[in-house]
């Protein structure tokens, strides 16, 4: 299963970001120790000459594990054919102890990547980088997380055997199995979507008000209250979307949607879920940075762009969602 061609991409990508980023964590911990913007050392000079160039490249580095969330993905959901009873990603994943935890190192990953690359957005506006000692500290998180889901990664497909028989999503998010994702199948769908549509539009409102006013007490409730969507969000997938778009009352697999018969919708619906759930996130995880002189002006520029991009994000993911709940003619009641 290793020499999978798809595999080969994830574990070698994987493994020569983590050895860049290695390099320049070690950097960042020199700039960390000897960095001062006020300096006119020659020290000073050489770390200004290859901070640019370093977080140049940790950015696309960074940009490509982001992206590569979607290719592990679609990777396990490949090779589920090649697995004993595997009907799905679901199969692929439970395939040995690693998949799980690797898919959730992943989506670590794909947030802490995507915050250093915004962090390293603003802090490159502001003439002195009053943010770079914070982002190279960032970086050392995420090369724990990196590193983490190399070893997760390298484990998961090194010990699929495909002679073993795996369980199917039918087992594993079946309403009378035990576990975490049975319970959440088992969620009762009338309660679940008026949390799921209250807490969308609880949601927005919070992000319209922080669109016009950009005050912390906005910002950082979009922040809480995007985070709350996100993680309920996962719960109505499993608990009633799904159900929707297989037009079976009793199929909850929330991977079973990348598959080619449902037009691979899952891809874009999980797509703008993530992004906009992170950027909504971002408007007030910034906000500390406003009290910084030469962060005045562009934290509230940066914060009132990335909710416009949460809002519009996260409605395509509530009408993708709603889509076969509206239009299909399957009811669950």
């Amino acid at each position: 299963m290793i020499l999978h061609p798809a595999v080969i991409a994830l574990l070698l990508s994987s493994f020569i970001i983590s050895c860049m980023m290695l390099y320049s964590t070690y950097f960042g911990l020199q700039i960390v120790r000897k960095w001062d913007i006020k300096s006119g050392s020659e020290v000073q000079l050489n770390l200004e000459r290859r901070t640019y160039l370093v977080s140049t490249l940790v950015q696309y580095a960074l940009l490509f594990e982001v992206i590569s969330i979607f290719l592990f993905i679609y990777t396990a959901e490949d090779i589920h054919t090649l697995l004993v009873g595997a009907m799905c990603a679901t199969g692929s994943l439970n395939a040995n102890p690693f998949g799980f935890p690797a898919l959730y190192a992943k989506i670590a990953v794909f947030f802490a990547a995507a915050s250093w690359i915004a962090v390293n957005h603003i802090d490159n506006k502001a003439e002195d980088y009053p943010l770079i000692k914070w982002k190279y500290r960032l970086l050392i998180a995420v090369l724990v997380l990196l590193i983490t889901e190399f070893i997760l990664q390298f484990q998961y497909f090194l010990k699929i055997n495909p002679n073993v028989i795996t369980s199917c999503c039918g087992v594993m998010f079946g309403e009378k199995s035990k576990g975490i994702a049975s319970s959440l199948a088992a969620f009762p769908p009338l309660p679940a979507k008026i949390l799921f549509y209250s807490l969308f539009a609880v949601t927005i409102a919070i992000g319209i008000a922080s669109y016009k006013h950009q005050r912390k007490p906005f910002t950082c409730l979009l922040s809480i209250f995007t985070f709350m969507f996100f993680i309920f969000s996962v719960v109505a997938i499993i608990s009633f979307v799904s159900l929707y778009f297989y037009q079976l009352p009793t199929h909850h697999c929330p991977f079973c949607i990348l598959q080619k018969e449902y037009y691979y919708i899952g891809y874009p619906l999980y797509a703008f879920l993530f992004a906009g759930t992170f950027l909504g996130i971002m408007v007030g995880a910034v906000e500390r940075f406003k009290k910084i002189h030469s962060m005045n002006r562009i934290i509230p520029y940066a914060q009132q762009r990335w909710t416009l991009y949460s809002i519009i994000f996260l409605t395509i993911f509530m009408i993708i969602a709603s889509a076969p709940i509206i239009l299909l003619p399957f009811r669950l009641y």
